[in-house]
């Protein structure tokens, strides 16, 4: 059985896209068992010539580990998100290693949004909006909510409803990281 206190819990990361704009966002807290260790990490990012925006829910590590195969594949296959996602995914569902990693990522470009996960998921959302992560739920159904509901463009829709998320979530904080596109 693992030791409790080396146990860590999720964050929340969301991805919007409204009239052809893409925000997605992450809160900034870890937590290590029952206590908060860091209150502003950064677990949304730019990568392959700030065309693609990342998002990781889980093990640090894990997921900057992913974060840079990702990038390789989109290196390799010409920033084709489809197929670089795939292909990453194959690679987490069936590598010894990979298949031990614990995280969740969204990945997103110009006209795609992709949850991909080990279990070889590469999903896409239908209404254009995803969340991941303890507080994933929360902040995707108060943006869904947003969306039909206002006016508010991708990148307020994601302050919001990350917002919400934590007041309701307690592995989320309000200090959220947004990247557009």
């Amino acid at each position: 059985m693992k030791h409790e206190a080396a146990k860590m819990h999720g964050t929340t990361i969301l991805a919007v896209r409204r009239k052809e704009r893409l925000a997605v966002g992450g809160d900034g807290q870890v937590t290590l068992g029952d206590s908060v260790v860091k209150h502003q990490a950064k677990k949304v990012r730019k990568i392959y010539n700030e065309r693609i925006v990342v998002g990781f829910a889980g093990a640090t590590a894990d997921a900057l580990n992913l974060t840079e195969r990702l990038e390789a594949k989109l290196e390799r296959y010409n920033g084709n998100l489809t197929r670089s996602a795939v292909e990453l995914a194959r690679d987490w569902r069936t590598d010894k290693v990979l298949r031990r990693l614990e995280a969740l990522m969204i990945a997103a470009d110009d006209t795609r949004m992709y949850l991909v996960s080990g279990n070889g998921d590469v999903i896409e959302p239908d209404e254009g909006v995803i969340g991941i992560g303890s507080g994933g739920v929360a902040a995707q159904a108060a943006a869904r909510a947003l969306l039909a509901n206002t006016d508010l463009d991708a990148e307020k829709i994601v302050t919001e409803a990350m917002k919400i998320a934590a007041s309701i979530c307690i592995y989320t904080n309000e200090n959220i990281t947004i990247e557009t596109l």
